[in-house]
């Protein structure tokens, strides 16, 4: 197994952003969505770099050991993907994998048309036909509960109105370790939502990416609009795959991603 040895490097405004790099060859940086810090994929970017690929997992600004200029903007985040492609690759471009609402970032970051030569995206949850509407004022809500200086609030929130989770479950991890990084991350999840929009599917900015893309859903996600939505990402990209793959609920393991990402990858 690959050492974890953690790098920093520095966002357009200033902003620390850290880092874990594995293997050699191109470079695909990993964006992870709502609570998720870079250790959440470090399985996959260990893959990737162990099949010929420059494996990037990174704390996105806000998270783990990356710091959090304010005032946010969606922008600045594409700014931070941008500064760790470059800080990785020697080229200065790259590919990009993005799980969920980060998947969002990635769309945002393609469409400004930073170093991102090819994408691929896990059930981005953008909200097709079907699915459960967004809470009423969600982003509203949760700068309320951020002004408040309620992370417990937050996190229930989202898993209760945004996700769907029964409160019960969420009782189950309070108090453990999981509970605490769920807390340390809860300022974040604004960040999430912003980087979807309103959540819709955003048409007219997918129809102006032409960077190709591989849209993939997994054979474990119950939640249907979940695996109806990238099927509905790729049909409206110019270029734009898609793909069902082998998986758990709202994700695919390692061993069963690489490949496919690798083939994607060099085309």
């Amino acid at each position: 197994m690959s050492e974890t040895t953690t790098t920093t490097t520095s966002s357009a405004d200033g902003t620390t952003i850290a880092y874990e790099a594995y293997g050699s060859g191109p470079v695909v940086a990993i964006v992870g969505g709502a609570f998720c810090d870079r250790g959440a994929f470090r399985d996959l970017a260990r893959s990737l770099g162990e099949t010929g690929f420059t494996g990037v997992t990174y704390d996105r600004r806000g998270r783990g050991d990356s710091g959090d200029t304010a005032p946010y903007a969606v922008a600045r985040e594409v700014e931070d993907l941008a500064a760790v492609i470059s800080a990785t690759s020697e080229t200065g471009r790259g590919f990009a994998h993005g799980i969920s609402s980060g998947g969002g970032l990635i769309v945002e970051a393609l469409a400004a048309g930073i170093g991102v030569d090819r994408a691929s995206l896990l059930e981005t949850p953008y909200r097709v036909e079907g699915a459960p509407p967004v809470p009423d004022d969600y982003v509203a809500n949760l700068e309320r509960l951020e002004a408040a200086g309620d992370r417990a609030g937050i996190v229930r929130y989202f898993h209760t109105a945004a996700v769907g989770l029964p409160e019960e479950m969420l009782e189950q991890m309070v108090g453990t370790p999981m509970w605490e990084a769920l807390m340390a991350m809860a300022p974040t999840v604004r960040y999430d939502a912003l980087c979807l929009g309103d959540s819709c599917l955003p048409v007219d900015l997918l129809a102006s990416i032409d960077a190709p893309v591989l849209t993939i859903a997994s054979t474990g996600t119950q939640m249907s609009f979940l695996r109806q939505a990238p099927a509905a990402v790729a049909a409206v990209l110019p270029n734009g795959q898609h793909v069902e793959l082998e998986g758990g609920f709202h994700e695919v393991p390692a061993d069963v991603l690489t490949p496919v990402l690798a083939g994607f990858f060099t085309g």
